[in-house]
């Protein structure tokens, strides 16, 4: 990666939090008015976000941090293989390899992950008997937080995703962030039930608002403070 090139990507993985902040915070009171039609509106632009935070900031950052991946050993050429080389490093065949780890990142993030965050979210409190498409769609958004960056520093293995999910794992930016979103969800909850009657603590608007701040505070003590920590439960 050129300095010129780590240096676009860096500016803008420190302008992206605030780049999907801005998408709950500037559209809040549709959020108020109408949470079901604002977390649908809201869901694919979310997707394709994560997905291209995934491809320019995270994976590259993940293979410079992994000794030997992404940096295949050198094959000694045969003779009639200069074309087939030079066809592998097309632009269209970049592209598309810079493609896949993004998009395959959202593939366990919407088939597990939706389903056990909408379980969890239920189990924590969520309406049963009503609100189901609201809860659904909140925990779509908050597995698109939380998930995409950690199908991308851990891919599928699943001794890695064991560490992460019993907390045995140092801390990163993924882990943080999907730490946060989790902890600004539950947050988020505390308003809803206290006499204040205000339009925005109907479910689940500020369980929305808690998990994007939730998100994006994780993520920066991820890449500061928390950088290699592990939580101790004992």
């Amino acid at each position: 990666m050129s300095s010129t090139t780590a240096t676009a990507v860096q500016a803008y993985a420190h302008v992206y939090p605030v780049l999907l902040l801005s998408t709950v915070a500037l559209r809040f009171p549709a959020l108020v008015a109408d949470p079901v039609a604002f977390l649908s509106q809201s869901l694919l632009p979310l997707a394709v976000l994560q997905a291209a935070y995934v491809g320019i900031c995270v994976v590259p950052a993940a293979a410079e941090n992994s000794p030997g991946q992404g940096k295949p050993a050198p094959k000694k050429k045969r003779p009639g293989q200069k074309n087939a080389a030079a066809h592998e490093a097309s632009p269209v065949a970049e592209a598309f390899r810079k493609l896949v780890p993004p998009l395959l990142s959202l593939l366990p993030t919407v088939l597990l992950g939706i389903p056990i965050m909408t379980i969890v979210i239920i189990l924590f409190g969520a309406p049963v008997t009503s609100h189901l498409q609201h809860t659904l769609l909140l925990a779509s958004h908050v597995a698109l937080l939380a998930g995409p960056a950690l199908v991308g520093t851990r891919g599928v293995d699943t001794k890695r995703w064991r560490a992460v999910i019993s907390l045995e794992t140092p801390l990163d930016e993924a882990v943080a962030a999907a730490l946060g979103t989790l902890i600004g969800m539950w947050i988020g909850a505390v308003p809803i039930p206290l006499d204040w009657d205000r339009e925005w603590q109907k479910w689940p608007v500020t369980v929305v608002v808690g998990a994007y701040v939730g998100w994006a505070i994780g993520k920066a003590a991820g890449l500061t403070f928390l950088k290699g920590r592990i939580i101790e439960l004992e």
